[in-house]
């Protein structure tokens, strides 16, 4: 089998994987798009291990901007690591592939029951072992945020804790970033005041600001959005709750628009009278 082969594979196993698990709604998810600042009472636990100093400061660093993720500790060895293991509880391990001593594949098959892991790597001939060790992804150094942001979105249904009800969310601090103008864009939850579908774009409607434009469909952004801050109210508008001025049962009123109600969206009314809006 050829790297490519191995590659291909990989993509389409862990596509497989994901189709084949419970479908819970979590708010927020993740997205190829999106780190959100929403806080958590729990987080994924994230041990790093690699033997170059740089690298993990970079991995440190991006994940600085995905709070889901939190750092349990770094080591630059398998041994430090198989420890770490041993005294606390990991939930995601990001697992450099060559070090001295024990390569990182090769020790992830002395563990009995090792936690979620991303491979992180500068070669590429490794992915078919990637593949037979179930790893979650394979990311090739430097790594990005946003190639990194992507491999966490392919975990997050997996292995996100269940929101509990004392959870604490920071509604006014969520954000999301979305590809426009050949950069990241970051648009807080609160700025937004409704979307619309416009074929193979999306239009972003904010406050005091010129819209944004993005190439993304409406659907993928609903699973990413705050159920409980945004409604889906047609197939071609996504709403903020609080922007609601007004509603009817054929439309609501923000900043003195209406938009429609679509037809098999009429069950949203009852979402927006829970929320306060009395009509």
């Amino acid at each position: 089998m050829t790297i490519n082969e191995a590659a291909e594979m990989y993509s389409i196993k862990l596509e497989v994987q994901l189709s084949t698990l419970p479908q819970v709604r979590m708010t927020p998810k993740l997205s190829y798009y999106c780190t959100t600042n929403t806080y958590y009472s729990m987080k994924l636990n994230c041990l790093i291990v690699d033997d170059e100093p740089l690298a993990i400061k970079v991995l440190e660093t991006h994940i600085a901007n995905i709070p889901l993720l939190h750092i349990a500790g770094t080591c630059a060895n398998a041994f430090m690591a198989m420890d770490a293991l041993k005294k606390k509880s990991i939930d995601l391990m990001f697992l450099d592939i060559h070090m001295p001593k024990l390569m990182g594949q090769e020790f992830l098959r002395t563990l009995r029951n090792p936690p979620k892991v991303i491979f992180t790597t500068a070669y590429k001939e490794y992915a078919l072992d990637a593949f037979e060790l179930d790893a979650m992804d394979y990311l090739l150094k430097p790594i990005t945020l946003e190639r990194l942001v992507k491999a966490v979105n392919k975990i997050s249904d997996v292995t996100l804790p269940e929101l509990k009800e004392e959870t604490v969310l920071v509604e006014n601090e969520g954000f999301v970033y979305f590809r426009a103008d050949r950069k990241m864009v970051k648009v807080a939850y609160h700025n937004i005041v409704y979307i619309e579908s416009m074929k193979d774009y999306i239009k972003i409607v904010r406050v005091a600001e010129k819209p944004l434009l993005v190439k993304q469909s409406i659907s993928s952004l609903e699973n990413i959005l705050p159920a409980h801050l945004f409604l889906r109210i047609h197939r071609s508008y996504i709403v903020a709750i609080n922007k609601i001025a007004a509603f009817t049962n054929h439309d609501v009123e923000i900043s003195n628009i209406e938009i429609p109600i679509g037809r098999l969206y009429a069950h949203q009314l009852d979402k927006m009278k829970k929320a306060g809006h009395t009509g």
